[in-house]
């Protein structure tokens, strides 16, 4: 396995600040979110990167390329968010008026994936990442990156409705006595280099 993969999250779109849920629907960032995408480039740049995966909606591709990353991109099919469906666009209070005890990571989205489809997805990409004897980084989305995150310690898919993790956060996956482990969840780009 790589000796770290460091993951991050998207910058903010006007419907991730809204709570809608975002799957393949292309929504831009905005000016908040470019100003963060942008803002990882300084404390990214040390990092040196065997692998460069990234989600291929644009707003991805955006956050790679303004965090000094677009060059080195390969685009991964795997790491779209979660097929939304029925639920595409809606936030989770207005999909439980119409079914109060639905949780995306227990139930999915009628029309769309189920967690164990999303599962397999994370474990194509870490087997994928099987194949990188350094460190890797993968631009993608919050949920799918929480289920990837869970996949990598073996823990089920709903395990990742713990792991909260905020736009253009960063999160650093690793290794303890040769075990999957995260080393930093959901932090400021700056948390890699700790002064």
């Amino acid at each position: 396995m790589p000796q770290q993969v460091l993951l991050v999250r998207h910058g903010e779109t006007d419907w991730s600040q809204a709570g809608r849920h975002t799957g393949h629907t292309d929504v831009p960032l905005n000016a908040a979110g470019q100003l963060a995408a942008s803002g990882l480039q300084p404390p990214l740049a040390a990092q040196t990167l065997a692998l460069v995966l990234c989600s291929p909606l644009p707003r991805d591709r955006e956050t790679c390329a303004r965090a000094g990353f677009g060059a080195a991109i390969t685009i991964e099919p795997d790491l779209m968010e979660w097929d939304y469906g029925d639920y595409e666009g809606l936030t989770s209070d207005q999909i439980r008026l119409k079914d109060p005890d639905w949780f995306v990571f227990d139930d999915g989205c009628p029309g769309g994936e189920s967690p164990q489809d999303v599962a397999a997805r994370a474990d194509n990409v870490i087997q994928l990442l099987g194949n990188v004897q350094s460190s890797a980084a993968i631009f993608a989305h919050g949920h799918l990156l929480r289920v990837l995150a869970a996949r990598w310690v073996g823990l089920p898919p709903s395990f990742g409705a713990h792991l909260l993790l905020d736009t253009a956060a960063v999160s650093l996956l690793s290794h303890y006595h040769g075990r999957p482990a995260i080393r930093i969840w959901n932090a400021p780009a700056a948390a890699l280099h700790p002064a």
